[in-house]
């Protein structure tokens, strides 16, 4: 199942578990997923998706797919993301693809957050791949 993040007006907690018909993503306030959310959302990023990736893959829990206009703001998003995870007390990360951004990764341990220009990410399309198991056989 994957959830696509809509902004909120008001700076409420966003629901647990709210899944793909409320609109909303899945985190809980104060966990590393509520912060990459947030951090996405206040630097503008586009097309905001979270995958649940427990019982599909042991590589963490979520993964978040986001889009940015250009490198230069792929860029900006992926250290100030990894910035703020280590200021939240939540440990270093690892970073790959930055010097191009056109694709960056960001290994949070729990949350792997893919940051893309809107052209290679359609071109990848990481959500198809990842929604197999709630898709069916297709």
């Amino acid at each position: 199942m994957e959830t696509i993040y809509t902004p909120m007006t008001s700076p409420q907690p966003l629901p647990v578990d709210a899944g793909i018909a409320s609109g909303s993503p899945v985190a809980a306030p104060g966990t590393v997923l509520d912060l990459v959310l947030r951090s996405l959302d206040d630097d503008q990023a586009q097309e905001i998706v979270t995958i649940p990736l427990e019982g599909k893959s042991s590589v963490a829990d979520h993964m978040v797919i986001a889009s940015g206009r250009s490198t230069r703001q792929v860029a900006s998003m992926a250290q100030k993301l990894a910035e703020r995870i280590k200021q939240g007390g939540f440990g270093h990360v690892r970073i790959e693809g930055l010097p191009a951004a056109d694709w960056v990764l960001i290994d949070a341990g729990d949350i792997v957050v893919h940051l893309f220009r809107p052209e290679v990410r359609s071109f990848y399309n990481l959500e198809r791949m990842w929604a197999f198991g709630d898709q069916g056989a297709a």
